[in-house]
């Protein structure tokens, strides 16, 4: 016996249909590689007619005298839940269970009578829909279960005189495809074989060579295969004949639009005039669920879009290179009120309302131009060598934005996509896309690059590393410099789509419990804006010059509701943060950075939490100062330390060796004498900082303590007010 031989020890196979042809095949084979077997045969004729157990006991005989384990069981599959019922009381669960039981009743079309619909119709499709439903809760229990469904090539390209069965046999891929669906979460599989055997269903039909080739143990193995548990195959037709088998799948051309703009209709004349395009097979692709379906669909009718969200249109229809990209004001107001920017916050106006002297565009908006030349170009779906790439199995791994040119309120932007590498990870493949974006005129605006997990499509044979990812870059291991939180709305998704991501698993329940989410989950790029937006306030005063690159990876989902953390670690111009979901402590977006042409930071963004302190911004401020005026801070000659206190104890203390000059945290180093000590709530100090409370006043109310050389104090007392002033 061979070593990597794929057994069946311990699983219970159930087989409908299984007195004679396909099913016996299948339950001898199931049986001898160790499987215990429930043989089910109703025992009649090929039209439905008689019953007998003799069918079923003749193969549970046969499989016994091999050394297997099998029982037998008579019920019509019309009475799934017996069958199933028969698995339990002899064995006590159930693993497989192969839908084959079926008969014919051929007749042409019109000569089809109510009975010969309904029998097959019963026998096909209810008797598959009957069992698998009384098996399904006991494989989501187990969270393990196999099924398949027999169709036929009658029920997928049609065939004369069966229009009864090649309907039945039509709905079973149906029932297949959401059976597949509705399992995958709980390693439920379902696909369809759709065998062409040697049977008591086509001995006389078939000529006598042909039939002779058609042995039912060539298909078998497929079947077997396909249920075993280290098989990934899910939601598939398979095709398999004479030792041959081929997976089958429908393709939709690109078709065409109809009409000229949103508000415009169509007419039959419109129909006519572009039913070559309809038609035209030369661009189909094949769609493997309704979620892709849907995207198709919205991807056409945002060509037509005026005047809602992002407008684009192909630059060229011939190709998947150059997106064309038409925005305005609102757009704009729109994207900032997704990521949360308030008119609450005095700041965030400018982003918010177009007649403001300094209306500008929050920086993360740029996103949105590379994410729709991503979602229109085909190279999205044929990024990996062999293989087709289903859109609902692709994750948004990483997200890098860089600023080049200046950004405008308003105008028509151009985007070249092209694909940097396609890396093999195994379980999956990793797509990095480039895309550069350029005005009118020509001129490169920014850069993106957007790295895409596609799930399932790995080993290809293609490199494991590559050199092309921007990459992402560790935090601080010390705390956290500012940390700052929004919660989010219960609408925070609704608003965010409305910026060109039209991805139904962010509005619809339906779809997103079918990715296993309790509700729709926020886009990735909205809490990549959130975050942005927050650091902005914090760091560069809502500056949106100061911006030069954005990069993150994207770790866990986020729920509209939940509140964002972000976390940040000033390091030179270099602010590195992390974001993470309050309710449930798990980080959503790690190796996270913002890079920036300079620091300025916010006192209103400065509002700290956990050890981090409101005045540490002032001291941050100070450092830089010194750093960029190191003579104007040497002429006050003078070491200072600050113990900042809060509830009455001191929290932080600073040291100000101005006649080096340096500033750091904590107490004076060895081998420096401390001149002046200054005690100061941390509330107070960036009253003081800020102009807002007169240290004079401060040290008469007892609110400021100053010991050692007063007269000293005095003299940083200005300094700090014109400096530290934000």
């Amino acid at each position: 016996m061979s070593g990597d031989q794929l057994r069946f020890d311990g699983r219970v196979v159930v087989v409908t249909g299984a007195g004679a042809g396909l099913g016996r095949t299948y339950a001898l084979l199931f049986a001898s590689r160790g499987a215990k077997v429930v043989v089910n045969d109703l025992g009649g004729g090929r039209h439905g007619d008689g019953k007998s157990s003799k069918a079923a006991d003749d193969v549970v005989a046969e499989i016994k005298k091999a050394g297997g384990t099998a029982v037998a069981d008579y019920n019509s599959v019309v009475e799934g839940e017996k069958v199933i019922q028969t698995a339990l009381d002899n064995f006590g669960r159930v693993d497989v269970l192969i839908n084959n039981a079926g008969i014919l009743r051929d007749k042409s079309f019109a000569r089809i009578s109510d009975q010969d619909w309904d029998l097959i119709q019963a026998v096909h499709l209810k008797g598959a829909f009957k069992t698998s439903q009384a098996a399904f809760p006991i494989f989501k229990k187990q969270n393990y279960g196999r099924i398949i469904n027999t169709t036929s090539n009658s029920g997928i390209y049609g065939n004369f005189g069966q229009a009864n069965y090649s309907a039945a046999k039509a709905g079973l891929i149906g029932l297949t495809n959401t059976l597949a669906i509705e399992g995958s979460r709980n390693n439920i599989h379902c696909n369809c074989i759709a065998p062409t055997a040697a049977s008591r269903l086509t001995e006389d039909i078939l000529p006598p060579d042909i039939y002779n080739e058609l042995k039912p143990e060539l298909i078998a193995p497929v079947v077997a295969y396909l249920c075993h548990e280290s098989c990934t195959e899910n939601g598939s037709v398979i095709d398999s004949a004479a030792g041959w088998a081929g997976k089958v799948q429908t393709f939709r051309s690109s078709g065409a639009l109809l009409r000229g703009s949103m508000s415009a209709g169509v007419t039959i004349e419109n129909v006519r005039d572009n039913w070559s395009k309809v038609v035209e097979m030369g661009g189909a692709k094949h769609l493997s669920n309704i979620q892709e379906c849907t995207l198709e669909l919205m991807n056409s009718l945002e060509k037509l879009r005026e005047g809602i969200g992002s407008k684009s249109t192909s630059q060229d229809s011939s190709s998947d290179e150059t997106e064309t990209f038409t925005y305005e004001e609102k757009d704009l107001i729109l994207y900032a009120l997704g990521v949360g920017a308030s008119v609450t916050t005095e700041e965030e106006l400018k982003f918010l309302y177009e007649n403001h002297e300094s209306f500008s565009p929050l920086p993360g908006y740029f996103v949105c131009p590379a994410l729709t030349a991503l979602y229109m170009s085909r190279l999205t779906t044929s990024a990996v060598p062999g293989k087709e790439i289903s859109l609902e199995r692709i994750l948004h791994g990483e997200q890098y934005l860089e600023i080049v040119g200046d950004l405008k309120s308003s105008g028509t932007l151009h985007s070249k996509l092209s694909i940097s590498e396609v890396l093999d990870k195994g379980s999956g493949a990793l797509i990095v896309y480039q895309v550069d974006t350029y005005d009118e005129e020509g001129k490169l605006l920014f850069k993106n690059q957007i790295a895409s997990f596609a799930v399932g499509s790995g080993n290809f044979g293609g490199p494991r590393t590559g050199t092309k990812l921007v990459p992402t870059a560790a935090k601080p291991t010390r705390n956290p410099d500012v940390s700052l939180q929004y919660k989010t709305s219960d609408d925070q998704a609704a608003l965010y789509r409305l910026s060109g991501d039209f991805n139904p698993l962010h509005i619809d329940p339906n779809l997103s419990a079918l990715g296993g989410y309790e509700k729709p989950i926020l886009h990735g790029l909205c809490s990549f804006g959130i975050s942005t937006r927050l650091i902005m306030g914090a760091f560069a005063n809502y500056d949106t010059s100061l911006v030069k690159a954005i990069k993150c990876r994207f770790v866990k989902p986020v729920l509209p509701g939940q509140t964002l953390k972000v976390e940040m670690w000033r390091d030179g111009n270099r602010i590195h943060f992390e974001t993470s979901v309050v309710e449930t402590g798990q980080v959503c977006i790690a190796g996270a950075y913002v890079d920036l042409k300079e620091v300025k930071p916010s006192i209103r963004g400065n509002k700290m939490s956990g050890a981090g302190l409101e005045s540490d911004a002032i001291f941050q401020f100070i450092i830089d100062k010194v750093k960029e005026t190191p003579e104007k801070a040497k002429s006050v000659n003078g070491v200072f330390l600050y113990n900042i206190t809060k509830d009455g104890k001191v929290v932080k203390q600073w040291t100000m060796d101005l006649k080096k000059p340096i500033v750091y945290e904590g107490p004076a180093k060895a081998g420096t004498t401390v001149q002046t000590t200054v005690t100061v709530s941390d509330a107070d100090f960036v009253q003081m900082a800020t102009g807002k409370l007169n240290p004079q006043a401060a040290f008469m109310k007892g609110k400021l303590k100053v010991t050692g050389n007063v007269m000293l104090a005095q003299k940083l007392g200005p300094l700090l007010q014109t400096e530290a002033k934000l």
